[in-house]
């Protein structure tokens, strides 16, 4: 088992999660986060720390092309190990439908200045 990042981080990259887990497997895009299944130890921690409610395990129904999601991106994107506040929109876009389609960047996070 493993856990995953779903669509409601986008637009939203709250990162308390980030802040609990306890083998840095949280990686940085530019509008959200995502988990790499192969690093994450299933503790579990981050899932109730999220308040978008976007990290799901990998035993729900539906999860599979949420697991190869959050491979690909985090291969891709630098690791985070602090949280950070999160983006400016969050409260609005937090449960907004459709994001993965519609708000979704494969960008890296910005490298701090």
């Amino acid at each position: 088992m493993t856990y995953v990042v779903t669509d409601n981080c986008i637009g939203c990259k709250y990162t308390d999660c980030v802040s609990v887990c306890p083998v840095d497997c949280f990686y940085e895009g530019e509008n959200m986060l995502v988990i790499d299944p192969d690093e994450c130890i299933d503790c579990g921690v981050c899932e109730p720390e999220c308040p978008a409610d976007a990290i799901r395990a990998d035993t729900e129904g539906g999860m599979e092309k949420w697991v190869a999601f959050n491979a690909k991106y985090a291969a891709l994107w630098p690791v985070i190990t602090e949280a950070k506040e999160p983006l400016p929109e969050a409260d609005a876009l937090d449960g907004q439908s459709d994001k993965l389609e519609t708000l979704f960047s494969g960008k890296p996070a910005a490298e701090a200045a």
